[in-house]
């Protein structure tokens, strides 16, 4: 079953949304969706974004965006992100009434996962009409399923700054919840050290393999206990400013004889070291190279503060440049993730 996401970036020019505590909600609605959409992207899922820059939508322009594109398609997932304020503390995530809570359960589990506080999912009613939807992008998209999340509350201390601190990580859950419930395969985001669990592995084998200890592992991802599955992805804790094993992000019209010759490798040297059984590779698939690949490089871990024309003023290289050593479509970092830097 193919799914189609639209992403809404609520508020947005003119309308600002709520604001409190150094916040515009018009602003991080927009961070949050320009992420989710470049996720989607790497992932190869199909999606449309409602506005990726600071503009003005009325609520009918929304919804014309989003119809325009997926038609009646009742395989549609619409995720409309903002903020709240005056509600207490946490995030919400509110479905129809037409669906049922699967996906909005999902959500909310991953975003707890990711460390987050979840105030409640649940269906939001007009208080005019109690049988219809409060919210006009739910009601006004009735042949698909859609969620609206409030990531936190502006006039909220605590929550502000996690808002501020922690967005990308609520996106990123809301990637994984979506991967999971449209059964498409989650990959990290590019940059990401990680491991998948294979027969046979224990918290202590992996942590001795990486160089790290089982009490940070279970900290990165959150574990309350040492039990893992099989296929379950672990983030590799890293070290600000410290080497870590070259990755590369598969794009549409790669292959691996093409990623092999552009790096100084071989086809089997990749296959051996991502255990390949085949040459089948997919969009957004990430891909360890061999550490005496792009010798010509060294590697940099973005920090906090960190920008793109701030890195390539640091070592002498252009944004552009940088961005095309580095296969970025945009100019969104995060923290801790590789950037090859020319030696």
């Amino acid at each position: 079953m193919n799914y189609k996401i639209a992403i809404d970036a609520r508020h947005g020019g003119e309308d600002q949304g709520y604001t409190g505590n150094n916040i515009i909600e018009k602003d991080y609605s927009l961070l949050i969706s320009n992420y989710l959409k470049e996720r989607l992207d790497s992932l190869g899922i199909d999606n449309i974004i409602t506005r990726n820059t600071d503009r003005t939508l009325s609520d009918d322009a929304r919804t014309n965006i989003i119809t325009s594109a997926f038609g009646n398609d009742v395989k549609t997932i619409v995720i409309s992100n903002g903020l709240s304020n005056g509600i207490g503390e946490g995030l919400e995530v509110i479905y129809a009434l037409r669906n049922n809570d699967k996906l909005a359960s999902k959500i909310a589990q991953e975003v707890e996962t990711a460390g987050g506080i979840v105030n409640k999912y649940y269906q939001l009613r007009d208080p005019d009409d109690t049988a219809k939807d409060y919210y006009p992008i739910i009601r006004d998209t009735p042949d698909y399923q859609t969620i609206v999340i409030s990531y936190g509350n502006v006039d909220n201390s605590k929550d502000a700054e996690r808002i501020k601190k922690d967005y990308q990580d609520y996106a990123e859950a809301v990637i994984k919840a979506l991967t999971s419930y449209i059964g498409v395969k989650y990959i990290p985001p590019a940059g990401t050290n990680y491991y998948v669990v294979k027969k046979g592995d224990s918290l202590w084998k992996i942590a001795n393999n990486y160089g790290t200890s089982v009490d940070e592992l279970k900290e990165e991802n959150n574990l309350k206990s040492n039990i893992l599955n099989i296929g379950q992805i672990l983030l590799i804790p890293k070290k600000e400013g410290s080497a870590s094993q070259l990755q590369y992000t598969v794009k549409k019209g790669d292959s691996l004889w093409k990623i092999a010759n552009n790096n100084n490798t071989t086809v089997d040297a990749l296959k051996e070291l991502n255990n390949l059984k085949t040459d089948t590779l997919s969009i957004g698939q990430i891909l360890l190279l061999p550490s005496n690949s792009g010798m010509n490089y060294k590697i940099y871990i973005v920090k906090k503060g960190d920008s793109l024309w701030k890195i390539a003023n640091s070592n002498n290289i252009t944004v552009d440049a940088l961005k095309k050593l580095n296969n970025l479509a945009t100019n969104l970092l995060q923290i801790g993730q590789s950037l090859k830097i020319p030696a």
